[in-house]
């Protein structure tokens, strides 16, 4: 069990690194600087980032380049080359290092490591086996290394253990690895002639990576790629926690297929909430094919996508499916001001175009609101009163060939409840469409509320297109309706989510409660609790069970039953005792003494027959009215524990209608979860039902939570099921709970 020094959590943790193989030498770096400052949580994890010094990763002013070459036709040669001009750009000096050349390029080539005429910030390895070299660079204070070579985890058992070895290697030496099976993105030219905020791009494969830094030619401006690869060491967290803290990035796109670490992750999302910098990412695996695909290519582990995304959701990181909707979402919310307002008007020359794009807005989860009756008649005065105008606005046509168009682009905009203009443009008509395009940025430049541009033509070579729309940096153009209702509603949530958001890791328990010390006496290792055992566990915790007593006899039970209430429950307790209602093992709405005597010989009956050995009876107060949920702990992966919230009984097992977060969490996010049940109007009320204590059953979600975070690795699983809520002010009782330890 866990103790409340910072010492006893520390060695917890490192046992706990060792064992499961899973975090690197990073993580217990991040873990031991926590516990030197007394910032760990319950469980002896970390409850901030480390942000890795990554400057002279990125901006180096010395470069060694191993296996250098500049033989034509030889792989290596290109590479070599791609790397002098690089360093070039930043300004970095570059030493080739070669065993048999005395120069590469005309520059004067070190036999070895050790004959490096200076000490060096990055070394770049183009040799196939990097492991021999670690070592010399460590020995040489060399700060970080880039490592291309594959054949480690992405081939299998042998690849991992290799990568293993590597990856152990890399921590004895002291430096930073990118790689292994990375590639030459980190070393792209990006453009430095546009302004603005840009996009930090970090990508696992690095190929996934281009449509955003096509952007470029756009207009949007990129600073930085981090291509991770197999993520020996350095991981998508060390560069979302690094890119969160410069002032240049204004969002982080990326592509990721396996996570390495889930804690990691979640604190480097932690790092950017708090920043208010949004992250936009692509994360495969969300079917079993993606998932299979993905652990081939990276030797990550995908982990069960409706954790990772609930994860996600729970730190403001912004999941999108494609490429196309990465570029368009992250290029958005690099660049857009704060939104004034959440409403959003659709603006069209046609009736039907406003329509279509409309529906699909407000299927999404955008508001549109009806623009009020002072509005639409200022409206009017340009646009034909025949036509709607209430939201969204239809101008007929005619009035954006003449100086109308700009009236009512302007009109709109000046709309207090108005935060987002769309204009849904879906084939070129000059000349109107070329009009329409310049209002449309004219504004753009006079109004700090966002205008959207959807231009639909298939060609894309239009001067109001090329020229007029690529050439604002305030107006968002899309190409498709469906990547700018995702890119717009993506934008309102994040800056709703930054408004409001509390890091849960501030208010992380530190030390274990009263309630854990009773729990510690109750935890059988290795083995699943009985009905009884599980129901004191919740008790110790403030959970609230019936009244109920466990019983060895049949005239233990009837006195039992007098003592509880008729009516009464009875059911066989035994430690593997799970699906006792199949088995027949549970009677229900017992009311006289006869029916316990005859109960509780039935119930041993069927257990004798079964060979179910059981630790007695349990003789239950009934309760009959409420809402029927489940609550409950699993282990995850990637994440540790997991808490869930779904409906009851059987339904939840045929409707999979649950809500799931990664602990810490807070009362905000508890009742997030329930508001994400397709079965939410059941805690309401339904068919003249009355509504439910759902401030009871939030926190029971938090109690559990607790047990969570307290019991870690110790407890593998609890599934209170099922939790009857009770009318409102009630409360909620656990009607049955099974608990496994670990």
């Amino acid at each position: 069990m866990l103790g409340s020094t910072h010492g006893t959590l520390t060695t917890h943790f490192r046992a706990r690194v060792v064992a499961c193989g899973e975090e690197s030498h990073a993580a217990v770096h991040s873990m031991t600087a926590a516990a030197a400052e007394g910032d760990l949580d319950v469980s002896g994890r970390p409850l901030h980032a480390t942000v890795p010094d990554l400057d002279r990763f990125f901006r180096p002013e010395s470069v060694a380049v191993i296996g250098a070459s500049d033989t034509e036709g030889r792989p290596r040669t290109g590479i070599t080359r791609q790397l002098v001009a690089w360093a070039e750009r930043v300004g970095a000096r570059l030493h080739p290092v070669h065993p048999t050349r005395e120069s590469v390029f005309g520059r004067p080539c070190s036999t070895s490591v050790a004959d490096l005429p200076e000490q060096v910030d990055l070394a770049v390895l183009l040799v196939g086996d990097p492991l021999p070299v670690i070592e010399e660079l460590g020995q040489a204070k060399v700060k970080f290394a880039v490592a291309f070579a594959s054949g480690f985890a992405e081939t299998g058992e042998e690849g991992a253990a290799a990568q293993a070895r590597l990856a152990a290697a890399v921590e004895r030496s002291g430096l930073r690895l990118l790689g292994p099976n990375t590639n030459l993105n980190a070393f792209e030219a990006f453009r430095d002639d546009l302004d603005g905020p840009a996009i930090a791009l970090i990508t696992q494969s690095g190929h996934q990576g281009r449509p955003v830094y096509t952007l470029q030619e756009l207009g949007v401006r990129l600073s930085h790629w981090a291509p991770t690869g197999n993520e020996a060491d350095l991981e998508t967290a060390d560069f979302i926690s690094y890119f969160s803290q410069r002032p240049e990035v204004g969002a982080i796109a990326c592509y990721v297929e396996g996570l390495k670490d889930g804690r990691s992750f979640l604190l480097a999302a932690d790092r950017a909430a708090r920043a208010g910098v949004p992250v936009v990412a692509v994360k495969v695996g969300r079917t079993e094919t993606g998932a299979r695909t993905a652990a081939s290519h990276t030797g990550k582990l995908t982990g069960a996508d409706q954790v990772v995304d609930a994860a996600m959701r729970q730190f403001g990181v912004i999941r999108v499916d494609g490429l196309d909707e990465l570029q368009d979402t992250a290029a958005l919310l690099a660049r857009a001001r704060k939104p004034q307002a959440d409403g959003v008007v659709v603006y069209s020359i046609s009736g039907g175009t406003g329509a279509h794009f409309s529906d699909l807005a407000t299927g999404a989860g955008l508001k549109l609101p009806t623009l009020s009756e002072e509005k639409q008649r200022e409206l009017h005065e340009w646009i034909p009163g025949y036509l709607n105008v209430a939201n969204p606005v239809d101008n007929g046509g005619h009035p954006v060939g003449d100086w109308r168009g700009r009236k009512i682009i302007d009109a709109i905009l000046a709309d207090p409840d108005v935060g987002v203009l769309i204009c849904p443009i879906t084939g070129p008509f000059p000349p109107m469409s070329d009009r329409l395009a310049q209002d449309l940025v004219d504004a753009a430049e006079t109004t700090d509320k966002l205008v959207c541009v959807v231009w639909g033509s298939p060609v894309g070579t239009e001067d109001a297109y090329r020229t007029t729309l690529l050439g604002s940096s305030r107006v968002a153009t899309f190409r498709t309706f469906g990547n700018c209702i995702t890119a717009v509603k993506a934008y309102l949530d994040h800056h709703r989510f930054a408004t409001s958001y509390r890091s849960p890791f501030d208010e992380a328990p530190r030390t274990p409660s009263p309630s854990f010390r009773k729990a510690q006496a109750l935890m059988r290792p290795g083995h699943q609790l009985s009905e009884h055992a599980a129901k004191q566990l919740l008790r110790a915790y403030g959970i609230r069970v019936p009244r109920e007593q466990l019983v060895t006899s049949a005239a233990a039970a009837v006195r039992a039953a007098g003592l509880v209430g008729f009516p009464v429950v009875m059911k066989a307790s035994g430690a593997r005792l799970t699906h006792k209602t199949e088995l027949g093992l549970v009677k229900v709405g017992l009311t006289s003494a006869s029916q316990v005597r005859d109960a509780y010989r039935e119930l041993t009956d069927i257990a004798r027959y079964e060979g179910i050995e059981l630790d007695g009876v349990l003789v239950c107060q009934m309760i009959e009215r409420g809402v029927e949920m489940m609550v409950g702990v699993t282990h995850d992966a990637l994440f540790g524990p997991t808490v869930t919230v779904g409906l009851g009984g059987v339904l939840v097992e045929v409707l999979h209608d649950a809500a799931v977060r990664v602990p810490p969490f807070g009362e905000d996010q508890a009742r997030a979860m329930l508001g994400e049940l397709r079965g939410r109007a059941l805690l309401e009320g339904v068919r003249g039902g009355p509504p439910v204590d759902v401030d009871a059953l939030v926190e029971v979600v938090l109690r559990v939570q607790r047990m969570a975070l307290e019991l870690g690795d110790d407890l593998a699983e609890l599934d209170i099921n099922p939790l009857m809520v009770l009318g409102r002010g009630q409360g909620a009782v656990a009607l049955d709970a099974l608990a496994v330890c670990r």
